[in-house]
């Protein structure tokens, strides 16, 4: 079995290709950072150059308009198992003197494949008799060619426009008309690299908060800890209970409905919850139906019901894999009111020769687990 931890590195245009050795060897730091929700994930190349090196030339003819598009996929090997940490494209570069005056740092910065979908505005390509999912998948499909596979997510908000009573058209870009489509429903749109090279699966769907959690974080355990760092807040000032407006259609009347921040989607991470202090009144439902409201205002509250959260830092080969965003994981040994299970907010990747460490944010809506247990 292949132990440690390897670095794949591919660039090219449109179709990445490994870079050549010369590329690796200048290769002096990898940052990648991946957030929940629909931030964007963005990538931080840094290469030690020499002057004449004729690698300086080829880095700043690709960032450059030909091709137009310089693709990078960085994948990592930990143990044996493989995963695609990035697939994005390159949108800046900055060359740097050095301490040595015969050397010079450059540094390439990307976003992933949704920096592509806000290039151009669409706006005014009509959508006739298609629900929101539908032209979500329409506006994917422009983008098979680089093995964006969608994961759409149907929304239970079934909205067929009638085209002799209206058309729906675009507005703005790509990613612009996406993410207005996902907030109508209540729901995210972000774009995750893999399951291989080349490929990534543009998702749209409900932000989800369950499934099968990743080994445990653990603090202060002797030979089992395994970061280096973590440390908690609880902020019960930001607990906030939505209340969405739902009009009348017969009396025009306006129908305040509070919406509770735990739901199928959002459960209940941890046993003691504080009371929303605060009110947050979401008027723009108003024209919509009530459930449609009903499904904004439960992602509203979602994301102000995250009273809890930490901030920590390991080494991936004592952990032995990588802690993905996006996704539940353990804490340990850290005391009664923070042990249990948390949602991964955001990682971001760190990597340097003989050395590979994440820092990570985590969250959840209360103290005291409710499991008594968290995989180790």
């Amino acid at each position: 079995m292949l132990k440690g931890i390897y670095l794949t590195l591919m660039i090219g245009p449109a179709v990445p290709v490994p870079v050549p050795r010369e590329i690796v060897d200048a290769l002096v730091s990898v940052r990648v950072t991946s957030a929940s929700g629909g931030a964007r994930s963005g990538f931080e190349l840094t290469f030690d150059l020499s002057n004449d090196s004729p690698l300086q030339t080829a880095f700043l003819l690709t960032s450059g308009s030909l091709p137009p598009v310089m693709r990078v996929v960085i994948a990592v090997t930990v143990n044996a198992s493989a995963e695609v940490i990035m697939d994005g494209v390159i949108t800046n570069h900055q060359i740097a003197p050095g301490s040595d005056a015969r050397r010079s740092t450059l540094t390439l910065t990307g976003e992933d494949l949704s920096a592509l979908m806000d290039w151009v505005d669409f706006s005014g390509i009509p959508f006739p008799a298609m629900p929101p999912e539908a032209r979500v998948l329409a506006l994917l499909a422009k983008y098979a060619f680089l093995g964006v596979v969608p994961g759409v997510v149907p929304s239970v908000l079934i909205d067929i426009p009638i085209p002799v009573e209206r058309i729906p058209e675009q507005r703005g870009t790509d990613l612009t008309y996406i993410n207005y489509l996902a907030d109508l429903v209540g729901y995210v749109f972000y774009i995750d690299p893999g399951p291989e090279p080349g490929m990534s699966v543009a998702y749209w769907g409900p932000e989800v908060k369950f499934g099968v959690p990743q080994p445990a974080l653990n603090v202060q355990m002797d030979a089992h800890t395994n970061v280096e760092s973590l440390n908690f807040r609880f902020d019960k000032e930001k607990a906030t209970l939505p209340i969405i407006t739902i009009q009348n259609q017969a009396t025009k009347v306006p129908i305040p409905i509070p919406v509770p921040p735990i739901t199928p989607l959002n459960p209940p991470l941890g046993a003691v919850q504080p009371f929303p202090n605060r009110v947050e009144w979401i008027s723009e439902t108003a024209k919509y139906n009530p459930l449609q409201g009903a499904l904004i205002g439960m992602a509203k509250a979602s994301r102000t019901a995250d009273v809890v959260s930490a901030t920590g830092k390991l080494d991936v080969l004592r952990y032995g894999r990588l802690l993905k965003s996006r996704k539940l994981v353990g804490v340990r040994g850290v005391g009664l009111a923070f042990d249990g299970l948390y949602y991964v907010t955001s990682v971001t990747h760190e990597i340097k020769r003989g050395e590979y460490k994440q820092s990570f944010e985590l969250s959840r809506n209360g103290l005291i687990s409710i499991t008594p247990k968290v995989p180790a």
